[in-house]
């Protein structure tokens, strides 16, 4: 016998015996109720006269004393019936929860489209299958999210690499191969090795996003947004991108690092994904107990159906033109984490003339000089 069995036979132990202490008491109570007026009316009957009895329609009955020794003879038979009902009655309580269990017991990695499906009638225990059915549905989710991750970045790290063993072979099987051959060689693997450390870092700022934040600091939206500015005006300026700031104290709290990365994946997307001589446009300001950043920039049309798929890792809208290694489709990822691991609010559109807008709302914090 398994624990498990124990443990299930212990708890309908403990329901039985409480149905069957109120069983009991049931049919001690209608004992009472015939036996007391009996009792009244005995203790009443005058001296000298016979004493009362249960009569029938027919004759004498039942005296009183043979009553009460009937009466005493029902309890003790009644010991056992009222276990028997209140086990019984425990059994069909547990019943859908023993299904649960094994139901639950039964469901693993490999199946974890099966569900409970209890129905009716609705209750406690079937709204708590309704529950753990939602739950197992999120659970198959995040395991089929992980294998795509999984699958995606496996692809994504090993391209630079065949492409790193390619360029190396083939620059050493040629004989002729002389000194700016074999540096025009590893000028390319470096930018290889560049293009696999930035996919690295963006693998490993979105793991930290999901994580949460373990720190929480004082920071102003504006200054973050001016600081990642400062290194990308060079390359707004030779796409011929029309920069508009509009940038008013926005002071909240969370982790610098991760909300400097919000705000250059924000940035890099507005950048990236924008026509020539397109226009982006930054704004931060506080509105009542919130702080808001919206980025808005042209660019292609983007269908309403598709602006979620945006947010998840690998996803991208088309692929890179003319072969640059640009994104990695992890930018508006790690944009959704971070704003997750920090309670803030992501809401994005998109325009029909083209482009995205995207806002994320922070909670204000009044003291700028407070850290924690």
């Amino acid at each position: 016998m398994t624990s498990q069995q124990l443990a299930r036979r212990s708890l309908q132990t403990r329901l039985a015996l409480p149905y069957a202490a109120g069983i009991y008491a049931a049919g001690v109570f209608v004992l009472v109720l015939v036996i007391v007026p009996l009792a009244s009316v005995d203790a009443a009957t005058p001296k000298g006269h016979p004493p009362s009895s249960v009569t029938t329609g027919t004759g004498r009955g039942i005296s009183l004393p043979h009553l009460l020794a009937g009466s005493a003879v029902a309890l003790v038979v009644l010991i056992p019936v009222a276990l028997a009902l209140g086990w019984f009655v425990a059994g069909r309580f547990l019943h859908p929860l023993r299904a649960i269990t094994a139901t639950a017991r039964s469901i693993s990695v490999g199946n974890l489209h099966r569900r409970l499906d209890l129905g009716e009638p609705t209750d406690e225990l079937t709204e708590l299958g309704h529950t753990l059915d939602d739950l197992f549905a999120r659970l198959q989710a995040s395991f089929d999210a992980q294998r795509h991750f999984v699958a995606n970045a496996s692809h994504e790290l090993r391209t630079p690499l065949a492409g790193l063993r390619t360029l190396l072979e083939v620059a050493l099987a040629n004989p002729d191969a002389d000194t700016d051959a074999l540096r025009s060689a590893c000028q390319e693997a470096l930018a290889l090795g560049e293009h696999q450390e930035r996919l690295v870092k963006a693998l490993l700022v979105l793991a930290t996003s999901e994580r949460g934040i373990s720190r929480r600091d004082t920071l102003d939206l504006a200054q973050v947004v001016e600081g990642v500015l400062a290194s990308r005006r060079d390359q707004v300026t030779d796409r011929g991108i029309d920069l508009a700031e509009h940038l008013t104290p926005a002071v909240t709290a969370g982790d610098p690092r991760l909300i400097e990365s919000l705000v250059a994946n924000l940035v890099d997307n507005a950048i990236r994904h924008n026509h020539p001589d397109g226009h982006v446009e930054i704004t931060t300001q506080t509105s009542g107990t919130q702080v808001t950043l919206t980025v808005t920039n042209s660019g292609p049309v983007i269908p309403d159906n598709q602006i979620q798929r945006l947010f998840h890792p690998f996803q991208k809208l088309a692929p890179d033109r003319h072969g640059r290694r640009e994104g990695y489709g992890l930018g508006l990822a790690i944009v959704s984490a971070v704003t997750q691991a920090h309670y803030a609010a992501l809401t994005t559109t998109a325009p029909p003339e083209g482009g995205l807008s995207i806002t994320v709302r922070f909670t204000h914090t009044s003291h700028p000089n407070l850290s924690r």
